[in-house]
């Protein structure tokens, strides 16, 4: 993993992963262990779940750089641009379909 990090309504991960690893069962191991983290650590999160869904991108390596700056500089980003309207935004942007009712939950 090369950077976590969001603010309360979202979290980024940039990291790489085996081809042979689909994005499902990525996110699937990240949520589960970090659930069980919270649970067992924060007890005043008991209440604590992740949302059903999630998006994931693709970048190269040499953008990484830029990706980890852009993760750890969340909060600042955020008080310009709501994290969903940043993220319909990159649905425009890169032509992928999506229905509203299915983003956020």
């Amino acid at each position: 993993m090369f950077a976590a990090g969001g603010t309360g309504n979202h979290v980024h991960v940039a990291t790489t992963a085996k081809p042979t690893i689909s994005m499902s069962d990525l996110v699937r191991t990240i949520k589960t262990n970090s659930s069980r983290w919270i649970h067992e650590t924060l007890p005043e999160l008991a209440l604590f779940h992740w949302q059903d869904g999630y998006a994931a991108f693709s970048v190269s390596s040499s953008a990484m750089p830029k990706v980890v700056a852009y993760i750890r500089g969340q909060a600042e980003h955020h008080r310009e641009m709501t994290f969903e309207e940043e993220l319909v935004l990159l649905l425009k942007k890169h032509g992928i379909d999506y229905d509203e009712r299915y983003v956020f939950d």
